[in-house]
Order: C-alpha cells, then structure tokens, then sequence
C-alpha cells in the first residue's frame, strides 16, 4: 500500500494559533487531488484528580460552536512554540483552575481530529492537588470551575453537557492505564 504524497502546498491562512495549508497530493494510483489542513500547535490535557476521585472541570464559551460546554483544562503556550508539555501541563492547570499538583502523571499522546488537522495533545493525569489562585488570561475570563464525582462526569456526558472529543477520549484513555 503507497503513501499519499504531497506535491505542492499553498498556505491559504495563518494567524498566531494556527495555519490552513491548500495541499496538491498524488494517491498511490498517480491520481492527484487536494487536501485542506489545518496546522497547530500540539496541547495539553489535564485530568485533575482530587484525592476523593472527584474531577475538577472546567466551562468556557466556546466561540466556534456557540456555546458552553465543561471539560478537562487543556490549552498551549502559541507564544512559546515547543515548551515542555509537562510545564505547559502544570501551568494550564493552575491558570485555569487555580489547583497546583504534587503529582503529574502523562499516559499518552492522542490526536483531536486527523482527518484534517495535525494537531495532537499531550494527557496527563494530575493527582495530590493543592488549592491556589487560577490566573485566567483575557480569552478566558468567562470560565467557570468545578470538581465533579466520576457518575456526574458520565452523566454530564449523557446529557450533552460535555462534548469535548479530547475531554471523552482523555477519560478513555485514563480508564484503560488504570485498568492494567
């Protein structure tokens, strides 16, 4: 089975988070076409674990699909191109949720939608959490915080108030680490 391989690629759009590439391709039969991607910056994800097993959320305006949804903190430093993930991770937590962790824990590496974008995200699990200060940036001054049990986190799941694919996959992920 051959590759796709690209040809030629137009940047088409580009601000500071984000690149959408126009690429000219050629399948593996010799056909060509195109294909749209968008390029970002890898996140992170953290899943704050209290020392109870309840889960600290987070909820913001989602500005794309018009609402408010909770999920797992998560987020990139666009203005620090590459930084440690674990850093980035430790430093997400407490800008959006005020907690700090004693323990990091990363179980892996997914991707948010490869259909059409590169980019991934770093999970991690964050567990021995200390109450401090969320230092919110602008973009984020209308987000709201929470700690939920394991059953109102499916719930919140069940009853579409949570519908971050990151958010669902990182529990996945976090259920079958734990389940080894």
């Amino acid at each position: 089975m051959g590759d796709i391989k690209r040809i030629g690629r137009r940047t088409v759009y580009e601000n500071r988070w984000m690149k959408v590439h126009e690429d000219d391709v050629r399948f593996p039969d010799g056909s060509e076409g195109i294909y749209g991607i968008v390029d970002k910056e890898d996140f992170v994800l953290i899943i704050p674990r209290h020392h109870d097993g309840r889960y600290q959320l987070v909820q913001q305006f989602r500005y794309p699909v018009a609402n408010r949804y909770w999920e797992f903190p998560q987020g990139s430093w666009e203005t620090r191109p590459g930084s440690n993930p674990e850093i980035v991770a430790l430093g997400e937590l407490e800008e959006e949720t005020g907690f700090r962790a004693e323990s990091l824990q990363k179980l892996g590496h997914l991707f948010e939608a490869y259909g059409f974008s590169n980019q991934g995200f770093h999970v991690f699990l964050a567990d021995k959490l200390v109450q401090g200060e969320a230092a919110r940036g602008h973009e984020e001054q209308d987000m709201l915080t929470a700690s939920f049990s394991p059953k109102e986190v499916a719930d919140l799941i069940c009853t579409g108030q949570i519908k971050d694919a990151p958010t669902i996959a990182a529990l996945g992920l976090l259920n079958i680490s734990e389940s080894e």
